[in-house]
């Protein structure tokens, strides 16, 4: 059976075409990306301009005609918190609804936490144990962690890259001070995160699993060897805070002369560095390990399992 599934986040579309079945796992034929940064079309009240609420329009209507040359079955569309939380989010989703031709599921952050938490313990396994996990999007910052598929814990902070950029970073390049800002607002916008983690065992493992995280760990990180000769990548903290400083005194248009920084990726890499480095230091995690899998394949996951249950006995 052939899927898609739509991600409408704050910094890109992403489609992600992929052949499944009950029992077994994603193979992915087609991933298509639209870069937007959401972020840079908010108006002052809140809400997404006219020339952002098109170009997502466009976007989404381009993803949904590769989905039918595809010849996928059922499109599994989904939005995060740029859609989520615009003031005029209502229209918004209206419209997306009406270019794809079917309804859009909006998440929530926790439920873009579990998601997430899902493909992550799928693609470790049952004997990764307790997991701990970061996932950094343009518009927020979400956190689980448990033993099992579901997390015991989830939640979602404001604390997404394309977001800090704006309100905290929009100078180029940036500068320390500015750094130090957002650092002290990304603790203290942690602090009731790490009191509710406070609770939760020691993990045996703690990931990452977002693109910024992914190119963070191309920078910073160094490869490890995986399974069947696949490479699998950590990031100390002590590393990525190294690269803080340096990244805030270089201009965005030459950060993608560095390791695993994407041009869609420069503006935002700072303060994604920021943000993943104070709540590695808040949760007390000297390094994370990065998975390939995140909200997309948790999602196509989720459906997988309930044509499962779903199948005649």
């Amino acid at each position: 059976m052939r899927l898609g599934v739509l991600d409408i986040g704050s910094n890109t579309v992403h489609l992600l075409v992929a052949d499944v079945r009950p029992g077994g796992r994603p193979l992915a034929k087609t991933s298509q990306r639209t870069v937007l940064r959401l972020m840079r079309y908010l108006e002052p009240d809140g809400s997404i301009s006219e020339v952002g609420v098109t170009a997502l329009v466009d976007a989404v209507t381009e993803a949904r005609r590769i989905a039918d040359g595809e010849n996928v079955v059922e499109l599994l569309a989904t939005a995060t918190s740029a859609v989520r939380e615009a003031a005029n989010g209502a229209e918004v989703i209206a419209r997306i609804e009406e270019a794809l031709g079917q309804e859009l599921q909006v998440l929530g952050g926790e439920s873009e936490a579990r998601f997430t938490f899902l493909a992550v313990r799928r693609w470790f396994g049952w004997s990764a144990g307790q997991i701990l996990l970061f996932d950094i999007g343009g518009g927020s910052l979400e956190l689980a962690a448990g033993p099992d598929e579901l997390p015991e814990l989830a939640a979602s902070v404001p604390l997404g890259a394309g977001r800090m950029t704006v309100e905290f970073l929009p100078q180029d390049p940036p500068g320390e001070d500015a750094v130090e800002v957002l650092r002290a607002h990304a603790r203290e916008t942690l602090a009731p995160v790490a009191e509710l983690m406070a609770g939760q065992p020691r993990p045996d493992h703690v990931v990452g699993s977002s693109k910024a995280i992914r190119s963070l760990a191309k920078l910073a990180g160094y490869p490890v060897p995986g399974w069947s000769g696949s490479e699998r990548m950590r990031m100390p903290r002590a590393a990525l805070g190294s690269w803080i400083p340096r990244l805030a005194r270089i201009p965005a248009a030459a950060r993608q002369e560095l390791p695993g920084i994407t041009a869609d990726r420069t503006m935002q890499i700072v303060a994604g560095a920021v943000v993943l480095h104070t709540a590695m230091t808040v949760l007390d995690v000297d390094e994370l390990e990065v998975s390939p899998w995140a909200l997309r394949e948790g999602v196509l996951l989720r459906y997988i399992e309930s044509l499962s249950w779903n199948e005649p006995s």
